[in-house]
């Protein structure tokens, strides 16, 4: 069990928590969640004993095994499956002794060694390690290759690998999905949840959260608190508290403020002194609640696109890829404004080729690329973070953004306001950004971008180093923006919230993908199966066979749904337009009724039309609400399959 009892934690001058008191149990799965900078990560670093407590204790199991996340892999000529099997330290340790063993020729010893290795499932290491590389992308011709070989992300890949690998009684895992696609987030939250030690993993990817967890530790102005559950369940509890905490303080609040009115209308009068000292002895006692705070919330809109040709982008038989390297052949695809599309398909097969192509970054190998009169491209990729220029402030890029856009000139405040919506605020507006986190770079990437106006968004995984403030933030204002959006993420939240369609990019195509995200999962199944051939596989591609089975039935009933939903879905969005129109009539025609003058002699004929126009537009709009109530009725008899 991990014990915190009043727990102080500081780093530098700063205190990251105060007076910390929790416990968590063998075998909990934990989320760690506060804003960037409250202390996750200090915290994982005093559980690794790299960190003391300024007061308090902390205690665990002195024999426990903590695995975590190297932050850093040397371009080492290892092949990829022996750096993964070190992550087993114990298992490295017998088979060195092996070694010694039979070169000194020490039997016994040589079949103690056997025995634990055995124990450890030593055996099937190789097989373990094999598997977690290919859940995590790895083909079979890459497990030999040198660590070297690998560029930075698959490399933060291997180092997960490794970590897995451990036989630990402890996993820190600190935003492990970050370089993931969604396959591989997919195959690792079900790794974790078969994981039978005590995990803390720090994500910003609520559902990967709410699929893995199940409490979570909160730090929020120095203080730590633990919720039951998931992270939805989280934010339920959370704003329950918050509620309650702002009822009560609002109540305090008016009984402070009455005692304060006796006190001061009755502390000169003598008849009236005493029971006024009681009262200021009475406030000096009070514990004050402090009003419920929330941590400041990012807040920022799409600035509304100055033109919207239709079609905004038309792929027409392109084939794109990389000199003589074909890897996506003949790709129609026409983006129209306020379409919003999301590009599935396994690491490598093509999406990131497809979004440079769309951005123009890469030409087509053959086919046309035609843009729409006015198109204006706004591109997010990671590299794009490599081209902030490290001595200059947020302000400084906004101020010379807009001298590259020959825009007019805007008044400095107005930059200011703009900026910390992203939250840039006060002095770090105005600092150089090479000390910036990934996150802070990648909002301001964003922020950047957004003031550019595009009409067309590409955005290949926006949300890496992003919290989940500012997750929801980009969600919210993607649901509002205007333009064309085209999104590679593998964050399922954001994908569900923002994407109404979605294109699989897989075996060298672009095509349409009649499903959704867990027709995708299926899909990742059948692929699966397909790739494997033994015989002990026979279980496994039973039932993904029937994965697949279930997945065509499910395509062909949501094609008849569509088919039957469409007519009442448009008859309803008519209505709804026309109600719409007759409410705001009535409106004004209550409103005029209400005007006295309306009842003078010479109006009489205009009180005569007005009464009798809101006796018809009284009929309309019932008429239209009973039917409004049909229409749902059926269309709950051909729901949307999910």
């Amino acid at each position: 069990m991990i014990q915190f009892r009043n727990l102080t934690l500081t780093r530098g001058v700063k205190v990251l928590l105060e007076a910390a008191s929790f416990q968590l149990h063998p075998g909990h799965k934990v989320g760690l969640i506060g804003a960037n900078g409250a202390g996750k990560s200090s915290l994982f670093a005093l559980l690794r004993g790299e960190l003391q407590p300024e007061v308090g204790d902390l205690e665990m199991p002195p024999n426990w095994v903590i695995a975590h996340v190297a932050q850093e892999t040397p371009a080492l000529d290892q092949p990829a499956l022996e750096f993964t099997l070190d992550g087993d330290v114990e298992l490295r340790e017998i088979e060195a002794a092996l070694i010694s063993a039979e070169a000194n020729h020490e039997g016994e010893k040589i079949a103690e060694l056997h025995h634990r290795l055995s124990d450890i499932d030593g055996y099937s290491a190789k097989a373990r390690a094999s598997a977690l590389l290919d859940g995590l992308g790895f083909s079979q011709a890459d497990l030999a290759r040198p660590v070297s070989d690998f560029s930075g992300g698959w490399r933060v890949r291997l180092n997960l690998a490794r970590a897995l690998m451990c036989r630990s009684d402890l996993l820190l895992l600190d935003e492990p999905t970050n370089h993931l696609d969604l396959d591989a987030v997919i195959w690792l939250e079900g790794w974790l949840r078969d994981y039978r030690g005590t995990l803390l993993l720090i994500s910003h990817d609520r559902d990967f959260l709410d699929n893995v967890i199940d409490n979570v530790l909160h730090i929020e102005q120095q203080r730590i608190t633990l919720y039951r559950g998931g992270y939805t369940d989280f934010e339920r509890q959370r704003a329950e508290k918050l509620a309650l905490q702002q009822a009560m303080y609002e109540k305090q609040q008016r009984k402070v403020a009455h005692l304060h009115s006796y006190i001061d209308r009755f502390r000169v009068q003598a008849t009236k002194a005493r029971q006024a000292q009681s009262r200021i002895k009475a406030l000096e006692r009070m514990e004050m609640i402090s009003a419920a705070h929330v941590d400041s919330q990012f807040n920022f809109e799409f600035r509304k696109p100055v033109s919207a040709p239709d079609p905004l982008l038309v792929l027409d038989d392109v084939d794109a890829g990389y000199a003589d390297k074909k890897i996506l052949n003949q790709i129609k695809l026409t983006i129209r404004p306020g379409e919003r599309i999301g590009l599935l398909g396994k690491n490598g097969a093509g999406k990131s080729t497809l979004i440079k192509l769309l951005a123009a970054e890469l030409k087509p190998l053959c086919g046309k690329r035609v843009e729409g009169k006015d198109l204006k491209i706004g591109y997010f990729a990671q590299h794009q973070l490599e081209q902030l220029r490290p001595h200059e402030s947020p302000l400084q890029h906004m101020m010379r953004l807009e001298l590259e856009l020959k825009a007019p000139a805007t008044r400095e405040q107005e930059h200011l306001n703009y900026l910390g919506g992203f939250d840039f605020k006060g002095d770090m507006a105005r600092s150089p950004c090479e000390n910036f986190s990934g996150g802070e770079k990648s909002r301001l990437a964003l922020a950047l971008l957004i003031w550019t106006r595009p009409n067309l968004l590409l955005l290949d995984e926006p949300t890496n180093h992003l919290d989940l403030e500012m997750r929801h933030a980009l969600t919210l204002a993607l649901q509002d923006y205007e333009g064309g959006v085209i999104l590679v993420s593998h964050d399922r939240a954001l994908l569900r919230a923002t994407c109404d369609q979605f294109v699989l990019v897989a075996n060298g195509k672009a095509e349409a993908f009649d499903g959704d995200l867990d027709d995708y999962k299926v899909w990742l199944a059948s692929q699966k199966s397909e790739q494997s051939a033994s015989p002990e596989a026979a279980p496994i591609l039973a039932s993904r066979a029937s994965g697949l089975n279930a997945y065509a039935q499910n395509k062909a009933e949501r094609q008849t749904r569509i088919v039957l939903r469409r007519p009442l879905l448009k008859e309803t969005e008519q209505i709804e337009k026309q109600l719409e129109k007759w409410q705001q009539e009535k409106a004004a025609l209550d409103a005029r009724a209400g005007e006295s003058t309306l009842y003078d002699a010479e109006n009489k004929g205009e009180l005569q039309t007005l009464l009798k126009r809101q006796a018809e537009l009284g009929g309309q709009i019932d008429e239209a609400e009973m039917r409004w109530l049909e229409l749902h009725e059926q269309l709950e008899a051909y729901p949307e399959i999910n």
